[in-house]
């Protein structure tokens, strides 16, 4: 199919079934608690509550402006990304050769070069899907901050679900900038593919020992304890 061999359609399985399960163990398994994105939602619900203490917000303002910030920026590399692939569709036949010119370049058709570039291409256009989202719901996030009750109603039960209703967007946010996030660090696995599938699927254990090390073993994940 599209001259791809039995191990190239093995190697391409492995990788999307370590991007998926990764994900999955993460976001829905108990082990994923333990992470660091699970232990930032419960700091970003004591920034909520230490919130509702002040009369002027302007340091919590500024904090989701720089959230939004670093959102916009990943959307805008998506992007830029995007039309790096669209380019190498144009010149299928020139990267053909290139790659097979390498010293542990696998043999390829252009064809099947233009399928492996249109999966590079999906995985950045997810990538900026969820970017752009992520943005989205920190400018939701920054909505619920303004309507947040003042200071002086901080112990009513209103106010402390107003700061809910923040945290609960924010950590929704944070996923998905998490999630787009992943796209990008999977994506340079998968540029593994093009030299071969076994590279293919070194590279994607190379990635996903990464990702484990920095969401279980990171410094950062020690720095904010338990």
């Amino acid at each position: 199919m599209f001259g791809f061999s039995t191990l190239d359609l093995f190697a391409i399985f492995f990788f999307a079934a370590t991007w998926v399960g990764y994900g999955a163990v993460v976001e829905f398994m108990p082990i994923g608690k333990r992470g660091l994105n699970n232990r930032m939602h419960r700091h970003r619900e004591a920034w909520m509550r230490q919130m509702l203490l002040r009369d002027m917000r302007m340091v919590d303002g500024q904090i989701m402006g720089s959230l939004q910030n670093g959102t916009a920026f990943f959307a805008s590399t998506s992007l830029l990304a995007i039309g790096g692939a669209l380019a190498l569709l144009r010149s299928s036949r020139d990267v053909t050769e290139m790659f097979a010119n390498l010293p542990f370049g696998a043999g390829t058709t252009p064809g099947a070069l233009e399928m492996k570039v249109i999966g590079l291409l999906v995985i950045f256009i997810y990538a900026f899907f969820k970017f752009a989202w992520s943005y989205r719901l920190f400018n939701y996030a920054a909505i619920l901050l303004g309507a947040t009750p003042s200071a002086s109603e901080a112990k009513k039960p209103p106010a402390k679900a107003a700061a809910e209703h923040v945290a609960r967007m924010v950590t929704l946010a944070g996923r998905h900038f998490n999630r787009g996030q992943r796209s990008f660090f999977f994506a340079l696995g998968y540029l593994g593919w093009f030299v071969g599938p076994w590279v293919l699927i070194a590279s994607t254990l190379a990635v996903l020992i990464v990702t484990v090390a920095r969401q279980f073993g990171a410094d950062a994940r020690w720095v904010i304890g338990d």
